[in-house]
């Protein structure tokens, strides 16, 4: 849709249009799946139509640019703002310089010939090669006009034609006057061989960059003319065509009354047959000398410009070369940068890996520390009795070990140790409990072996009937001598109490899947 506008007396820039005259891209509904966001304008968010890009990279439509540019000669790019308001600066305005339409290969322009064709900017040499109908060359043979593809297999009885310039039906209008068109300073260094691109001298650098292949080919177009022009040259010298008469030395000779050698042909390399032994009159050998130096001239002064041209494209590969390595050379930084953060994220998991398995000891040892007792009486609570019990039988779980505790603060360190499933004679009708002697830091003080008396507790959470069972150790038993290992053999009671009524309604003993077991030790 085009950009309408209607003007009235409260039209002032810096008004906001009314709805007739807001501009806007095509719908997004026309796709038929959602549009990807560098497709939409950065201001009416629909789809880009003549998408024109922004000096600080965002695209608009060319009529909601204008339209903005129009109201507002210092506005600021609105996706800058919203993306990073910081980096505002002199290439967030907008303003209509950078054109992707110019830019674009794939950009329908008209053909310059004036076929009335519109063609995509890349297909625009193919174009003029095989469907241009003004691009076209007449057989001097057969006097027939074909297209350039047409030509190449045509074929006459008389070779000579092959190589007969294209004559276009229609002039462009540049060839018209009769001038050379000069090279504009802000045109593109390939304008001479066709090419239309005009801007700034980065919008040329960047275009050159992208456009070798349609340069190529508009090149390529632009030799085989060159190759047909020279040829019509050699052949007006052979009287194909009629030209002004040229008096020399006052001989009133015409250049198509000289006869010229026929192996004057153009084909790659200049060839001349000087015919030996033919008899040429001096003056005609002038002439032929005259054209002869014309065409080479002409030939040498093509051949410098193309010279020129191939070595533009050469430095652009060279510098596309150098480019491509750079990047080469800084991705593979990149990766040892990136193989080293790998190795350093490796060494901080094992160190943390290592910190956390020394934070689970401590705090088991601070849990046995906030429960251990050190005046010999120790009382142990036990929870989720049942699932222990189940353990026990099937077991998973054998038997428990409450924390240490202590008979003085530098005493005897001691444990308990629980079957709830029975041990050796009481094993799957009672519950056993034992006494262990383990390893102290102060054992080297204390008398050996052990012989003070234990009392064993099973309490009755009703305080009705509590469970109790005591012996006096035996001295000549390893399980009471000094620990040399962690703990010393258990010793105490098998048969401490029959399971029946461990799990009888009548007693309270297990209460809220929960018992408490006590251990006195006389320390007088």
């Amino acid at each position: 849709m085009a950009e309408k506008t209607t003007r009235g007396s409260q039209d002032v820039p810096g008004s906001s249009p009314d709805e007739n005259e807001f501009p806007f891209g095509y719908p997004t509904n026309i796709c038929e799946d959602a549009p990807d966001q560098k497709y939409l304008c950065s201001n009416c968010n629909n789809i880009l139509k003549k998408a024109l890009q922004t000096l600080c990279g965002h695209r608009y439509c060319s009529a909601c640019l204008s339209w903005i540019v129009r109201n507002n000669k210092n506005a600021i790019c609105q996706k800058c703002k919203e993306e990073d308001p910081s980096t505002l600066g002199e290439g967030s305005l907008l303003a209509e310089e950078k054109e992707h339409q110019s830019l674009c290969e794939y950009a329908l322009i008209p053909c310059h010939t004036g076929c009335g064709h519109m063609v995509m900017r890349k297909k625009l040499a193919d174009h003029l090669e095989n469907g241009c109908v003004n691009n076209v060359t007449m057989c001097q043979k057969c006097k027939r006009s074909l297209s350039s593809s047409e030509y190449q297999e045509h074929s006459c009885e008389d070779n000579l034609c092959k190589d007969q310039n294209p004559v276009p039906t229609e002039t462009p209008a540049k060839e018209k006057n009769g001038s050379t068109p000069l090279i504009n300073k802000d045109g593109c260094r390939f304008s001479e061989v066709g090419c239309s691109f005009r801007g700034s001298k980065e919008k040329i650098k960047e275009h050159e960059k992208t456009a070798v292949g349609a340069h190529m080919l508009l090149l390529l177009q632009h030799i085989k003319q060159l190759k047909a022009s020279l040829c019509t040259a050699a052949k007006a010298a052979h009287g194909f065509i009629p030209q002004p008469k040229l008096n020399v030395n006052g001989a009133g000779k015409s250049i198509s009354d000289l006869q010229i050698p026929v192996g004057l042909e153009i084909n790659g390399d200049l060839e001349v047959d000087c015919f030996p032994g033919s008899s040429v009159s001096e003056d005609e050998s002038v002439l032929q000398q005259l054209v002869r130096e014309k065409v080479i001239s002409e030939l040498e002064n093509k051949l410098h410009v193309f010279e020129n041209i191939v070595a533009v494209l050469n430095k652009e590969v060279e510098t596309s070369n150098l480019e491509i390595t750079a990047f080469r050379r800084q991705s593979e930084l990149d990766q040892n940068i990136i193989r080293g953060l790998e190795l350093k994220i490796a060494e901080l998991h094992r160190c943390l890996t290592q910190k956390d398995a020394g934070l689970s000891s401590l705090h088991k040892s601070l849990l046995f520390s906030e429960q251990a007792s050190y005046d010999g009486v120790f009382l142990w609570k036990i929870t989720d009795v049942g699932r222990k019990l189940q353990d026990s039988v099937t077991g998973r779980t054998v038997s428990l070990y409450s924390p240490a505790f202590y008979t003085a603060k530098y005493g005897y360190k001691v444990c308990l140790r629980v079957y709830l499933n029975g041990d050796g004679t009481g094993k799957g009708t009672h519950v056993s409990l034992f006494f262990v002697v383990m390893k102290g830091d102060y054992d080297a003080l204390l008398p050996w072996p052990f012989r003070h008396k234990v009392t064993f507790m099973l309490l009755d959470q009703n305080n009705r009937e509590h469970i109790i069972d005591a012996f006096r150790p035996d001295l000549t038993s390893a399980s009471f001598q000094r620990p040399v290992n962690d703990m010393n053999v258990a010793s105490g009671c098998p048969m401490f109490l029959p399971l029946s009524k461990l799990q009888s309604p009548k007693y309270a003993y297990v209460k809220e899947d929960t018992l408490f077991l006590k251990c006195i030790i006389e320390t007088n």
